[in-house]
């Protein structure tokens, strides 16, 4: 497979039973330089997926197999299973957009199509996926270096997988594309990322920021863990207690964070890179990666770090039930003063009502199934 960023042409899937809309589709893509191929129903799209491509555009309505199912097809393909989804639908009911992201739909786009529409969300998904790519093939290489090489060697070779992260990571100058990326490396975090960042918002707020300051931190919040997208899978979703090894490895994620959105020009790029810096720093200088205290931790990340540790307490993860709002209050009550910041402790119970307005319109869908065990070793919640 050529790697992405030599390949001048994206191949794009256009898959829809009506001749018309299929033609006119094909067309507008083929307008914008893409290679692209199509397919009339949903098993030929399947089979066609098979070659390899890097973005799909599929109709909701066709018979038999509709979009929503062949989308979870997809999804449950080997090749399918990171390539970006955009419906193309006549439907636009709450329920129906519900469906798609559960089917896994990345975005939509209204028919008819339009061309400037169209243009925008396929350029931005294509970026997305160059940039998973290449964070993927980084990724299994530094798992098969970490395997034959020693943790110090293991560092070294992360410092340079960081730099070349940054150089790919340059193209993407929007947080939505980021937190996509980080939504591929662990689904679970989709919605914590937007309920946390709606949290670090109103903290921002409740402290009497400019509003530019508020829907800055807004968006660089949700780019507090990418770093993460260097942890190996077998650390990050690990059920029960992490070793000592593991959490050192855990504990690399602001730094790895902070190296891939470094040196940008883009401001929001820049707040993002601080926030993940300093979101697992202490108020009394207990945190990790730098041990800062106090004022020397930048605001944004002692706002981030109350934002993020609530919804980690009172949401599901794969090693831990969700636990109530009055057990993550007290968890933020007992480290005021040490873990965080008073006065945004402060704040966070005068706008709670506010809080939980977001936690309710932002839950998480009901799976079914509850974690009996929880994660022990050191102080993260998250």
């Amino acid at each position: 497979m050529n790697h992405p960023s030599r390949r001048s042409r994206r191949r794009v899937l256009v898959v829809d039973d009506d001749n018309v809309t299929r033609t006119l589709t094909v067309r507008l893509l083929e307008a914008l330089g893409h290679e692209v191929d199509s397919a009339r129903d949903g098993a030929e799209g399947l089979a066609k997926l098979k070659a390899g491509v890097d973005l799909v555009l599929l109709d909701v309505v066709m018979p038999g197999m509709d979009g929503f199912e062949l989308c979870e097809h997809i999804r449950r393909e080997p090749n399918g299973a990171d390539v970006p989804v955009i419906m193309v639908t006549a439907k636009a009911s709450r329920e129906d957009r519900l469906r798609a992201v559960e089917a896994g739909a990345n975005d939509f786009i209204a028919k008819p199509v339009d061309e400037a529409e169209l243009r925008i969300r396929s350029a931005s998904l294509l970026k997305m996926k160059e940039a998973t790519d290449a964070l993927k093939m980084y990724r299994d290489h530094l798992e098969e270096l970490v395997e034959e090489r020693s943790a110090s060697l293991r560092l070294t070779l992360y410092d340079a997988c960081d730099a070349q992260h940054r150089m790919y990571l340059a193209q993407l100058d929007t947080v939505h594309r980021l937190a996509i990326v980080a939504e591929y490396k662990d689904r679970v975090t989709a919605r914590h990322i937007e309920r946390m960042s709606e949290y670090c918002a109103t903290l921002a707020r409740g402290l009497n920021l400019p509003t530019d300051e508020v829907e800055l931190i807004l968006h660089a919040s949700r780019m507090h863990d990418v770093g993460k997208i260097a942890i190996p899978d077998a650390i990050l979703q690990k059920s029960g207690s992490l070793s000592d090894e593991e959490w050192a490895v855990m504990r690399q994620h602001p730094e790895t964070g902070a190296a891939i959105l470094g040196n940008s020009t883009s401001q929001v790029l820049e707040a993002g890179r601080v926030i993940s810096l300093h979101h697992h720093e202490w108020w009394d200088g207990g945190g990790y990666p730098r041990g800062l205290s106090g004022d020397r931790i930048p605001l944004w990340g002692r706002i981030c770090a109350v934002a993020d540790v609530f919804d980690a307490i009172t949401s599901e993860r794969p090693y831990k039930p969700a636990f109530s709002n009055d057990e993550g209050l007290r968890v933020l009550y007992d480290g005021r003063g040490t873990h965080f910041d008073p006065a945004i402790i402060d704040v966070f119970a005068a706008r709670f009502d506010e809080i939980r307005h977001v936690q309710a319109r932002l839950r998480d869908p009901i799976n079914g199934s509850t974690a009996t065990r929880v994660r022990t070793h050191g102080t993260s919640a998250t």
